[in-house]
């Protein structure tokens, strides 16, 4: 295995110079023009010679703002080709995040997408002192120009700068591969920030040795061959996708660029028609909603059969995932009862099945392709009711688990042995356990807090030792603050979040913290949880100002028994949605998916002991459970 990922890149286009690397499609109606394996790695070494000329060095930060795109690869793998490694962030990172980013990071040099982060960086620029240039994916207007000219930044074309590396390293023959072989497995790839508790971004510091630890067995697990195409989808900024990126490169796949929008993504299946697509849950349950929808709106005896095929599957699959043991396991089992029970059922249901794969199913699986082996969900918790569908159709969609700083991948299913409802084993050079509140290692089928120990842990949080020695214990131990258990076989069944933040279907972190402030900020608001952890969007816990609100309620001649039948007034609730959408908005500096479309109200206070600690914390483990009721009333449309 190579030390470094621009190693890794020059073995790969040594051994399959012409395949293709990277597919882009030309325009919204035009096909996929490709880049082969040999052109990456020379574009990205002579990106890498242009860095060199303008004066980068070993260990310098640069910038990288931008979404999927071919230039982003090529730009990743110059950067890291001198030693110097990229602070990544997406095309919709806010002003505020850009300017702590790039200054706490002293960044001199930014490369970015478009003319939107030029305006919104300049904007910051008097934070920034350290930045003298742009270099610009797209080519920049007049007025970008002016702009930089005006605040004394240097504005470089993208492929001016690859060009004139050309030039340098023709002047200075072995420079960027001295550079190159220089790299060693600890020197810092990436440093990507992720929003802290209080809202202050962490950057999460990873090494070469960080994502080359996965590729060792995710190769085995996550298989393809050369040639052979995966969809992106996801924001390559995004540790997942960054590391998505690597695995496919190390097999001399092809990354084919797409977008997360069915309009876009299922005719990109069908024309490219990948083996493998990585995708949030989000994009998954997409997929599902689609289907379903299409046979409601079908409605009749075609509808009728799709349910009831669908029906026959699902019941086949269980029985044989019982029989073959292909369960998460807490406990053992004793399978030949499930021999006896099921034999003669699920030998019944097979040319049912068998009938319903020719009927109905092989035109779900035509929607991803003929050659389509797997789809990978990770960036949030994958649904027990997706993951059933899927399954019994016969979809493989294997599940996966990380964070940012395990660089990102923990562990995920197998794709050619799949165990149903967990996330599968830690891969090779990573070490899990489970241990209680008090740091004791649980055995299997106990419920605790997730630990990991390996080759994918950051090292650490950059300019954060406080942080860094909290996450990570003396011996090594990353506490990732979710709830999991284990299986007798070795595998993991994520099962919650200790920790604050929540984390959306599509990927999205959210940190509550900064929104309940602002929530509490209304008149009728006393307390408020944000919740929706696994969810495709926010949802509230709201306990209103009992004082506040009988006063409104007599001014606007609002009768009511009690407080409990005053909340559940359809005029209190709109009273409180429209102070919730002033306060949870975009001119307050919140995100479209930090909004809250819904909420339930509650009318007891929290108590210590119940909801919160001995230090009058909220134990939002504990929420789910306590309120399952009325979070299942928020989530169930």
């Amino acid at each position: 295995m190579e030390k470094t990922l621009p190693r890794m890149l020059r073995e790969v286009s040594r051994q399959y110079p012409e395949v293709p690397a990277q597919m882009t499609r030309i325009s919204k109606d035009g096909g996929f023009s490709s880049v082969t394996y040999k052109e990456l790695f020379e574009n990205s070494q002579a990106f890498a010679g242009g860095l060199l000329s303008l004066g980068t060095v070993r260990g310098e930060k640069v910038g990288l703002i931008s979404d999927n795109r071919k230039e982003w690869e090529q730009a990743d793998m110059g950067i890291m080709s001198i030693g110097a490694c990229d602070v990544p962030r997406g095309c919709d990172a806010s002003e505020k995040d850009l300017k702590y980013i790039l200054s706490f990071t002293e960044v001199k040099t930014c490369v970015i997408e478009n003319s939107f982060q030029i305006k919104k960086i300049l904007n910051a620029k008097s934070e920034i002192p350290t930045l003298k240039r742009f270099i610009i994916f797209e080519e920049p207007s007049d007025d970008d120009k002016k702009l930089c000219a005006d605040a004394k930044v240097d504005l470089l074309r993208f492929y001016d700068v690859v060009e004139e590396g050309k030039k340098y390293n023709e002047k200075n023959p072995g420079k960027v591969t001295e550079e190159v072989d220089k790299g060693n497995w600890d020197d810092v790839a990436a440093i990507i920030f992720t929003s802290g508790t209080t809202g202050v971004p962490k950057g999460v510091t990873l090494s070469h040795g960080n994502f080359i630890t996965q590729l060792d067995e995710l190769q085995e697990r996550i298989w393809l061959k050369p040639g052979e195409r995966a969809i992106c989808v996801l924001p390559v900024w995004h540790v997942f996708q960054r590391l998505v990126e690597y695995v496919i490169l190390s097999q001399a796949a092809v990354l084919c660029y797409s977008k997360p929008i069915g309009s876009v993504l299922l005719p990109d299946m069908a024309e490219l028609n990948p083996a493998l697509l990585p995708a949030v849950p989000r994009v998954f349950e997409a997929v599902y909603e689609g289907v379903q929808k299409k046979m409601r709106r079908t409605g009749g005896i075609v509808q009728g059969m799709f349910n009831f095929f669908t029906g026959v599957a699902i019941a086949h699959s269980w029985m044989s995932r019982k029989m073959f043991r292909k369960n998460f396991m807490p406990h053992n089992e004793f399978t030949p009862v499930f021999w006896i029970i099921f034999l003669i059922p699920w030998i019944l249901l097979a040319p049912l099945k068998a009938l319903g794969n020719v009927l109905v199913f092989k035109k779900v699986k035509a929607m991803l392709g003929n050659n389509f082996r797997a789809g990978v969900a990770g960036g949030g918790a994958y649904p027990k009711a997706i993951d059933e569908f899927f399954w019994a159709l016969g979809v493989n969609v294997v599940e996966g688990y990380g964070m940012t700083e395990t660089a990102p991948v923990v562990a995920v299913r197998p794709v050619n042995s799949p165990i149903f409802g967990c996330i599968g084993s830690p891969i090779r050079g990573v070490s899990a356990r489970i241990v209680d509140m008090e740091g004791n290692v649980l055995t299997p089928g106990h419920k605790g807090v997730l630990q990991i120990k390996g080759g994918t842990v950051m090292k650490g949080y950059y300019k954060r030792p406080e942080l860094t020695e909290k996450a990570i214990s003396k011996d090594g131990w990353l506490d990732t603050g979710d709830l999991a258990m284990e299986s007798i076989h070795g595998e993991l069944k994520i099962l919650g979040r200790v920790k604050d933040t929540i984390v959306l279907t599509g990927g999205e972190n959210v940190e509550p913290l900064p929104i309940e402030a602002k929530l509490k900020e209304s008149t009728y608001i006393e307390t408020a949880v944000v919740v929706g952890q696994d969810q495709r969007n926010l949802g509230a816990l709201i306990l209103p100002n009992q004082e506040e609100l009988e006063i409104w309620a007599k001014a606007n001649n609002v009768t009511y028994k009690d407080f409990e039948d005053l909340v559940k007034k359809p005029e209190v609730y709109k009273l409180v949605e429209a102070d919730i959408k002033e306060l949870i908005c975009a001119k307050n500096g919140f995100r479209m998916f930090e909004k809250i479309p819904k909420f339930a109200f509650l009318t007891k206070p929290f108590e210590i002991g119940k909801e919160l600690s001995a230090k009058q914390e909220i134990m939002r483990y504990r929420l789910s459970e306590i309120y399952e009721k009325e979070i299942k009333g928020i989530f169930k449309d």
